[in-house]
């Protein structure tokens, strides 16, 4: 009996070593799950940036949460709630305003959830890593390309995005910051938000207004696909230059219709930030702020 007893025991043994080996398979729990929540859907660059980053997270086997603010703070506040509700293992934030973001990042921070902020940057809180184009050499970029297009002089138009956005500020820094000794002269400065049919009102009010314009610079190509349709409507001949290279506007540079627009690469912004993500989530020390590079597209 104590024989049977004793073989029994080993099989026992036998079977939980088994079990327990490095043979096992993973469990869905042991999948890293990262929340995303994007500004805005309701924009082509965002729905890139998406994009990448779903790519990215489907190569590398983790679930990724998609929320979308729809360009509201407060929605932005109760998409990272939610996150932290099913207990993400860290969150990328789009933030639809740089001061705004702080009290979901503080939430985030109050959970022990890690924070990553893709191309707009956080203003308060604590965040993990930043990862971004260079916008104030994008704005410089557009400013200096402007400048040589007219001959260093004439009247500009600035259409400002989302105020108390990073990207919007440091985007009309380096314009400014190249054109400051030109001599270019803005007539005008307005923001319509980084929306397509706001730049298109707000371009139609300053063309009213202002019976001189050569250029406009647009922070984002939405706004400046926004302002050629008003420009079109007007008759008049003024070169447009956007920010972010989405497909609309680089379709519109190939007509000619767009002067030029600073291509950023959204979906390397994405999944930069799903990489980054699984680092931050393994313990791996990693710079705070990560570049992506970007280029002025002009007509080919």
């Amino acid at each position: 009996m104590k024989k049977g007893f004793l073989i029994l025991l080993v099989v026992i043994l036998a079977f939980g070593m088994g079990a327990c080996g490095a043979e096992k398979p993973a469990e869905e729990g042991d999948t890293p799950t990262i929340g995303l929540v994007v500004s805005t859907l309701n924009n082509p660059f965002f729905v890139d940036l998406r994009d990448g980053a779903q790519a990215k997270a489907d190569e590398l086997k983790a679930t990724l949460v998609v929320l979308d603010s729809q360009d509201d703070a407060s929605t932005e506040m109760s998409n990272v709630e939610d996150l932290i509700t099913q207990g993400v293992d860290l969150i990328l934030i789009n933030p639809t305003d740089s001061d705004a973001v702080g009290s979901a990042v503080a939430a985030a921070n109050e959970a022990g959830i890690p924070v990553i902020t893709l191309d707009r940057a956080a203003n308060s809180g604590e965040v993990a890593v930043h990862i971004a184009s260079d916008n104030v050499a994008g704005g410089e970029m557009a400013g200096k390309y402007i400048i040589e297009k007219l001959d260093g002089k004439g009247k500009v138009v600035e259409l400002e995005g989302i105020p108390g956005a990073s990207a919007a500020r440091d985007r009309g820094e380096g314009f400014n910051k190249a054109i400051k000794d030109s001599g270019l002269e803005v007539v005008a400065k307005q923001t319509a938000n980084f929306d397509r049919a706001e730049g298109l009102s707000v371009m139609e009010n300053i063309l009213q207004a202002q019976p001189e314009i050569d250029a406009v610079f647009a922070h984002n190509d939405e706004m400046a696909l926004g302002a050629l349709e008003a420009i079109k409507d007007s008759g008049r001949d003024i070169l447009v230059v956007g920010f972010d290279a989405t497909d609309d506007a680089i379709a519109a540079v190939e007509a000619g219709t767009m002067a030029a627009t600073v291509q950023q690469l959204p979906k390397e912004i994405g999944a930069s930030g799903v990489d980054a993500a699984l680092k931050v989530i393994g313990g791996e020390n990693i710079d705070t702020y990560i570049p992506v590079e970007l280029q002025l597209v002009t007509k080919k």
